[in-house]
């Protein structure tokens, strides 16, 4: 009896060279299929997404190659690690005494009662030694004034302006 014979090879060792070249596409097939699968695991969020990548790849090398041309270009450990490096380099631009204003975003230092560049009004000035005072503070830590509850310091402050484009017109 003869062994079976792919594509009507009735040459034995020819037939077993076909046999290895199939099973080597089969299993590079599926090792393409898993690093799809991990891949997209380590670069996207959404498992929608992932399973979206995984079932591109089972179109054999052609989903693979259309996954690596579109995947997201970073690692999801590494998109993290540069935010909390940007967050930590923002606290110690904290601690230095960097400060921005809340209206424009200017450079302003911690004492100042209005910024230099919007001239709006920043901090108040206590009555008895005129040092900057928080609205939020009920003495003057410097001076052990007791501060007055101003109309400024019951009104919350708008910490931006709204532009004209972030404003929704109503169209009739």
């Amino acid at each position: 009896m003869t062994p079976f014979a792919i594509f009507g090879i009735e040459n034995s060792s020819l037939n077993l060279a076909v046999n290895l070249v199939l099973l080597f596409l089969i299993v590079l097939w599926i090792a393409l299929l898993y690093w799809t699968f991990a891949d997209a695991r380590r670069r996207i969020e959404d498992p929608m997404l992932i399973g979206c990548a995984t079932a591109a790849s089972l179109f054999p090398l052609v989903g693979t190659l259309v996954y690596m041309i579109v995947r997201p270009p970073e690692f999801l450990d590494d998109v993290r690690e540069r935010e909390l490096e940007m967050q930590s380099a923002e606290a110690r631009l904290a601690q230095l005494g960097y400060h921005l204003c809340p209206h424009c975003d200017f450079e302003v230092e911690k004492d100042f009662l209005r910024c230099p560049n919007c001239m709006r009004k920043l901090k108040d000035p206590c009555r008895n030694c005129g040092k900057p005072l928080d609205p939020m503070w009920k003495v003057c830590p410097y001076c052990e004034t007791e501060v007055e509850a101003t109309a400024s310091a019951a009104a919350p402050r708008r910490t931006r302006r709204r532009r004209v484009e972030d404003v929704a017109e109503p169209t009739q």
